[in-house]
């Protein structure tokens, strides 16, 4: 190949960034029901319970196939101080553990050095904080480099006579009822800054079926959305009336019959919001909320950083060739008499680096003719 070099002025070389958005959109029936192998407790073939306990994997095809991609992972937790938290309860180091860890990364820690506690309204200066939540952990697959600000949502059933919500059963729910929606309002740019894990959003709640509210107020805060993390952190008010802390009207209880979460201990939640996990195992109170989620959908955010150079040819460059077949007995092959101008045909772009080390080649679409009358421009942009 013949080569001829020509050096990158300052003007020649430029950076962009490019954000590309996906759609991810996960559906109640993937979470819960497609692969559903009978009525026994955990029998979701598309779910992987752990030894461990604390925590299950959401799979988008039976997680034994090869075929399986990671969805997310989902646990729960409580901070110490929560009323919730009791030597007797089950797994209970397990639960403030998990919470305490959560904290840690996702909060930080206060001057003084303690974690912080996940707050309501993310300016950490006091205020409310939730000190009972579950995890929903999403796959760097699908959320690649960060969830797209204001494009979370996941929508959960909060009636308890919903299909399949019978006491002691974890039996896939087909009608929702009443469904109460957490996002962090669609449209929205507006994010904080003091997490060590990065941006993050506060996800409010509003009612989403049959045209009737059932909070005590719309769009009251109920979670955080951490976007470069993909973790979403949703409070167990969601999940309770007034009464109990949380944000359904007390009069959901006479419409609905009762909040439909259920665990193994045949414990039912009637609008308490986490209650019943102080007596259910981590995986077992996993599955009771992952069996009230309706949808979850967001965007994710694919940062594409490109680097562009400006190739130029002016029209007394790159007209001859040295490859020696340009030449025949002497004569340049592409002129006819000693007066034609001569010509070349470019087809490849190669950069190097400063010490002459090929980096990356460029292929042109079809061969392009270059005189002494012509000028050309060769735009050659490097993604990573």
């Amino acid at each position: 190949m013949a080569t001829t070099f020509k050096n990158f002025l300052n003007e020649d070389v430029t950076s962009t960034r490019t954000l590309l958005h996906e759609s991810i959109p996960i559906t109640g029936s993937i979470v819960s029901g497609t692969y559903n192998e009978g009525s026994a407790l955990y029998t979701e073939a598309n779910v992987k319970n752990y030894s461990h306990g604390l925590f299950q994997s959401v799979f988008d095809y039976p997680h034994l196939s090869s075929s399986a991609n990671h969805i997310f992972d989902i646990t729960v937790g409580y901070h110490a101080d929560s009323p919730l938290s009791g030597a007797s309860n089950a797994q209970n180091g397990d639960k403030i553990n998990i919470y305490n860890q959560m904290a840690q990364i996702l909060m930080g820690h206060d001057a003084t050095g303690s974690i912080r506690k996940f707050d309501e309204d993310g300016d950490l200066t006091g205020g409310t904080k939730m000190e009972e939540v579950f995890f929903v952990n999403f796959a760097r697959l699908l959320n690649k480099d960060e969830i797209k600000k204001g494009s979370f949502a996941i929508e959960f059933g909060v009636s308890g006579s919903a299909t399949g919500a019978a006491t002691g059963s974890l039996v896939p729910v087909t009608n929702f009822g009443f469904r109460v929606k957490a996002s962090d309002l669609s449209g929205s740019t507006s994010y904080l800054v003091n997490s060590p894990a990065g941006e993050y959003g506060i996800l409010y709640a509003t009612s989403s079926a049959n045209g009737t509210s059932y909070l005590t107020n719309e769009e009251v805060p109920v979670g955080l959305v951490f976007y470069q993390a993909g973790i979403a952190v949703i409070s167990g008010s969601i999940f309770a009336d007034t009464g109990k802390g949380g944000v359904l009207k007390t009069n959901v209880n006479t419409i609905s019959g009762r909040v439909g979460l259920t665990e193994p201990n045949n414990v039912r939640a009637e609008n308490s919001g986490l209650d019943f996990i102080s007596g259910s195992s981590i995986s077992g109170s996993a599955s009771a909320i992952r069996n009230r989620i309706y949808n979850i959908s967001f965007n994710n955010t694919t940062e594409l950083n490109s680097t562009i150079y400006f190739c130029r040819a002016s029209h007394n460059e790159f007209n001859y060739s040295s490859n020696p077949t340009y030449l025949s007995s002497s004569q340049i092959r592409v002129k006819d008499s000693s007066l034609d101008e001569p010509v070349s045909y470019m087809t490849t772009v190669g950069l190097y680096s400063a010490n002459n080390e090929l980096l990356a080649v460029a292929k042109v679409s079809e061969p392009l003719k270059k005189t002494p009358d012509t000028e050309l421009t060769l735009r050659v942009r490097l993604d990573y």
